[in-house]
């Protein structure tokens, strides 16, 4: 009687919030807002924008942003170097450069090559917040998911070749559960306003098992009921990443990865920090670059960054591990995800279509912070259990393609004595002068926690930009102009050239594949890529069964900073995450077409294959691990 009762308040509870947001959303969501990107600044949003998607404009060679840096002295600094090329770092850049300031950016290892590649792929409000939100009556909370309703769809409509609408279904197995995700995702619909992606609704049994065909109708004595269907927005994180590099870069940034802070360089007499010792990993050279603020950006390694400034700093980072693992594209279709909220302990589980695979997940658990996280067997394992209890199919540990751990950077207070500070929004603050620190957040609201930290490194050394932030209307590089059927152009207009291993040039079709690959991976600049590939005779894929082609490492290695084998793999294609197993097979030939544009000799080349193969061994693949089969053989 109680388990009913408790039933019974839970959707009377979001029965009445539902109706308060009902009866508010015409005066709070539905008005057009003004903000900082709406107040006369159009003329500087046009100019920015034919900069950055003028189809003939090339970043800047890494000499030349080295040497920018190299520039900055005590006498002309920068006015903002930022530490951490992640998405926020890189956002915090583009926020910065557009408004008409001098900006440097170093990045350790490659852009997005820590938590920012690591995600779930997902560009979310938070369903879950919105459910403590209401359970809780925590205002707090709601403003978080309203905040991050209204930054998902800026996200998309900035970068539209890379992020899109995802449909995810909830599977239902008892009336209750229907009534109450049904409830709880109206409630989500309303509360996202005008910033909505599509409505949610409910399927009957029949209707989702022609949607989802693997979804079990039948579960450990339970049937399914139905399904509830909503959406949220999913996208190609590490391109997005190098996407906003690249458009800093265009805007006047000087970007330079695999580049570290060695050391900060303060004021004698004050104290504050002006500037820092940078080493370039590439060369070994060391220099010193001055600047009005540094801005600390570096996700799970913000407290390493801070301690240089002061050895006694109290730690900010609560590092959270989520793992994710790969499955064959048979374990969804295309086009629709599968989402449970609460699985039998308490966790959620997802399925997941991305780049013709599947991504599952996930896991949230403890962490120490390392540079390359792994996951552990038993994470795998218990996303295949978790996943096994909703398919019809067979989960297999064979089937696992590729799996990878990413530590997610929660924020909490260094004064707190509990860990209840521990947040997902995130943290803006200056605990030691001239250094800014942006840390927590989730992916989804990059834009305005790059914003937040630029007006807050503004405020610190009293900058004068020339405009407020405009990045809210800005579309990213290759974004510009792009719709869903400009792959038809390439598709129709080139041919893939191909040199066989006799030496023979052949021609080859632009297949739909390859060519919706490179227009939703490129956007406005694919035509860049199928023109190498064209002319330079670099048409062949670089692996079987994926549309990656040899042009990509060419076009990277010049217009991406595409430095190493890893930063292709990884970073600038997916193969790394979809595939290990290709994406091993695939390195002879990234190396060598990389060793050609850099000028790499055998002993780097060497180098490069060694250090591939192991930064690939950290990805626990079927292939590459060792495990003990149990139950999913």
């Amino acid at each position: 009687m109680s388990a009913t009762a408790t039933r019974l308040r839970r959707i009377a509870a979001v029965a009445t919030a539902a109706v308060a947001v009902t009866a508010c959303s015409g005066a709070v969501l539905l008005p057009p807002s003004v903000s900082s990107n709406d107040r006369g600044v159009g003329p500087v949003v046009e100019s920015m924008r034919r900069t950055i998607s003028d189809p003939n404009a090339i970043v800047p060679s890494r000499s030349v942003q080295e040497s920018t840096l190299i520039g900055a002295s005590s006498t002309s600094p920068l006015d903002i170097l930022v530490v951490g090329g992640g998405a926020t770092g890189c956002g915090v850049a583009l926020d910065a450069a557009t408004r008409g300031l001098r900006i440097g950016l170093v990045e350790r290892e490659d852009f997005s090559s820590g938590t920012s590649s690591r995600s779930t792929k997902l560009i979310h409000g938070g369903v879950r917040y919105l459910e403590k939100a209401v359970f809780n009556l925590d205002y707090g909370q709601l403003k978080l998911v309203f905040h991050a309703l209204e930054e998902r769809k800026q996200v998309i409509e900035n970068a539209p070749h890379l992020c899109h609408a995802l449909p995810c279904m909830t599977p239902c197995f008892n009336w209750f559960e229907v009534v109450y995700y049904w409830m709880g995702l109206k409630m989500y619909d309303l509360v996202a306003g005008r910033h909505i992606l599509h409505l949610s609704r409910y399927y009957s049994v029949q209707e989702s098992i022609e949607l989802f065909p693997t979804l079990a109708r039948k579960g450990k004595d339970k049937s399914l009921r139905g399904t509830v269907v909503y959406y949220d927005g999913q996208m190609n994180d590490s391109r997005l990443t190098v996407g906003l590099a690249c458009s800093a870069a265009l805007a006047g940034a000087a970007v330079l990865n695999h580049a570290e802070v060695v050391s900060f360089l303060k004021d004698e007499g004050s104290e504050r920090i002006i500037g820092a010792k940078i080493r370039d990993n590439l060369s070994g050279q060391e220099f010193e670059t001055y600047a009005e603020v540094v801005v600390n950006a570096a996700g799970p390694f913000c407290d390493s960054v801070r301690k240089m400034a002061n050895k006694d700093a109290q730690p900010m980072i609560c590092p959270s591990s989520g793992v994710h693992v790969v499955l064959p594209d048979y374990y969804s279709p295309e086009g629709m995800g599968l989402i449970v909220p609460k699985t039998k302990d308490g966790r959620v589980v997802f399925m997941l279509p991305w780049l013709g695979r599947t991504v599952a997940g996930t896991t949230d658990s403890n962490t120490s912070i390392t540079a390359l996280p792994e996951p552990h067997e038993d994470e795998i394992q218990f996303i295949l259990d978790a996943i096994c209890d909703y398919l019809n199919v067979k989960v297999r540990r064979t089937d696992v393609l590729s799996a990878w751990s990413g530590i997610r950077p929660l924020a909490m207070d260094p004064t707190a004595k509990n860990t209840e500070s521990i947040s997902r929004d995130h943290v803006v603050c200056e605990d030691f002068p001239g250094l800014v620190t942006i840390t927590g957040g989730k992916w989804t609201t990059y834009r305005s926690m790059a914003e937040d930290a630029v007006n807050a490194a503004i405020k610190s050394g009293k900058l004068s930009p020339r405009n407020e932030c405009i990045t809210g209307n800005l579309r990213l590089v290759g974004g510009d102009g792009w719709e869903s059927s400009s792959f038809t152009v390439l598709a129709q207009q080139y041919v893939r050239m191909k040199k066989t291993h006799g030496g023979k040039v052949v021609p080859g079709v632009m297949d739909t594949a390859s060519a919706k690959h490179l227009s939703h991976a490129y956007g406005t600049l694919a035509e860049r890529v199928a023109t190498i590939a064209q002319n330079e005779t670099l048409g062949k894929r670089l692996a079987h069964g994926y549309p990656y082609l040899e042009a990509e490492v060419a076009y990277c290695a010049r217009n991406e900073y595409c430095e190493s084998a890893i930063d292709f793999i990884a970073r600038r294609s997916r193969l790394a995450f979809l595939d290990t197993d290709a994406a091993g097979r695939a390195l002879p030939r990234i190396i060598e077409i990389l060793a050609k544009e850099h000028n790499w000799d055998r002993s780097r080349q060497k180098q490069e294959m060694q250090k591939a193969r192991e930064f690939l061994e950290t990805f626990k693949s079927s292939k590459n691990a060792q495990f003990h089969d149990g139950k999913h053989k």
